[in-house]
């Protein structure tokens, strides 16, 4: 697929950076682009001549696809298609978007949140698309098909049966996330822009690849976590075991963000990010080898979606700084730490101060609580001082004619059931 970006912007210089990597991990092949400056234009979003010059770069260069990287409107949408040849398309940068994501959707999750904010984006239109559906003369324009009155109430009701098929997975995976925690795990999230190396740092730090997700498994937990160079490559959650030292941690890789992303898109991910707002610690994760003016508004962004419902630590982490020097990394910290207090600089590609990572989540976990329980010797303290060492960081272990002295730091659900089962010991010996 052959494609033409082209953006607006209302000042300064159009950027297609992004756009362009948004069309490439589409599948599209680049032949093209177009920028201007202007403000909006209600029927073309460009004026009308750089929409006539739009039209003749994509009958040159031979692209079947029009990549606006802008929202468009329906008639505007329709307006600039009746420019181009004839089979060509007109795709905005959300419409772009969706699409990624319905690539990239393998567990039933992702694909009811793709579909979910397809709908969302649809439904505004559906009126709008039914009226140029029908003033069109090709059938199907656009991808309408045959739009009647009930498509509206078609949509809303497809939206409801989503939202009650999340829902029920959102409640399975806080289950989950209550037994692991029950278990003795704290729950590490990985947040951040795509392509900021959040996958390629998770291959650092994983030590086990054992987590079962079920829903939300991810196809790449059989080998490591992809890190190629492209957007969305995690689209769903994968999970894994971190090696940090002392705590046992499970870390989640989860959907990266991308600019200019509508609230609607992101409330459609919302299941996804509860893997983020429900951790016990978040990583943000940014690229330290990007202009410091991007990195400011990256994490601009990303404060604006945790901090509204998180409430776990933010620890942000200047990741690739195997591509800058120590000069260019002192300054960035600089001018950054007002967003980004006390960050971490690691290399994920390299493991460079990695150890400190694992150093400072250990650090910014929830505490531990400290606990000494004395036992009757038996078979079955034994299996609880297991059990201990399989949940708690265990720092002594005396035994002592026919008692057992423990020792140990848990979470606080760690106490209270390692209690609880010496109560039954305590109980069962009295008897």
């Amino acid at each position: 697929m052959k494609a033409v970006v082209a953006k607006r912007v209302e000042r300064g210089t159009a950027d297609l950076t992004e756009i362009k990597d948004l069309a490439r991990a589409a599948g599209y092949e680049i032949v093209g682009e177009l920028t201007q400056t202007r403000e909006e234009d209600a029927a073309y979003a460009f004026g009308e001549g750089k929409a006539d010059e739009l039209a003749a770069l994509t009958a040159e260069s031979g692209a079947d696809t029009v990549i606006v990287d802008n929202r468009l409107g329906p008639y505007q949408t329709y307006n600039i298609g009746g420019k181009l040849p004839e089979g060509a398309e007109v795709v905005d940068r959300f419409t772009l978007i969706l699409d990624i994501f319905g690539q990239r959707a393998q567990t039933r999750k992702a694909q009811l949140q793709v579909e979910l904010a397809e709908l969302r984006y649809e439904l505004p239109r559906a009126e709008a698309k039914a009226s140029l559906a029908t003033r069109d003369e090709r059938p199907g324009f656009m991808g309408l098909g045959e739009y009647d009155q009930s498509r509206e109430r078609d949509i809303k009701n497809q939206i409801a049966e989503i939202k009650r098929e999340l829902d029920a997975i959102a409640d399975k995976a806080e289950t989950r996330r209550e037994q692991r925690r029950e278990s003795g795990f704290d729950l590490v999230a990985l947040a951040g822009y795509t392509n900021a190396g959040k996958s390629t740092l998770m291959r650092r730090l994983a030590a086990e690849l054992d987590v079962d997700e079920n829903e939300d498994r991810h196809p790449d937990l059989e080998t490591t976590a992809e890190s190629e160079d492209r957007l969305f490559t995690t689209l769903g959650t994968t999970t894994r075991r971190a090696d940090t030292g002392q705590r046992d941690v499970l870390l989640t890789d989860t959907v990266g963000f991308v600019s200019d992303l509508p609230h609607w898109l992101v409330e459609s991910f919302e299941s996804t990010l509860d893997s983020v707002y429900h951790a016990d610690l978040v990583l943000l994760v940014v690229d330290a080898s990007e202009d410091v003016e991007e990195m400011r508004e990256k994490l601009v962004t990303c404060h604006d979606t945790l901090y509204e419902r998180n409430e776990a630590p933010i620890v942000t982490v200047l990741n690739k700084i195997d591509r800058v020097d120590d000069e260019e990394l002192a300054e960035k910290r600089e001018a950054l730490a007002a967003l980004a207090p006390n960050p971490v600089a690691v290399s994920g590609l390299t493991g460079e101060r990695v150890d400190a990572l694992r150093d400072r989540i250990e650090d910014e976990l929830p505490d531990w609580q400290f606990e000494r329980l004395v036992l009757p010797l038996g078979d079955d303290t034994m299996s609880l001082v297991s059990w201990v060492h399989d949940h708690a960081n265990v720092e002594r272990e005396d035994y002592e004619g026919e008692q057992v002295t423990l020792e140990f730091e848990a979470r606080p659900a760690i106490i209270e059931r390692a209690r609880a089962k010496a109560s039954d010991l305590a109980a069962v010996e009295s008897v």
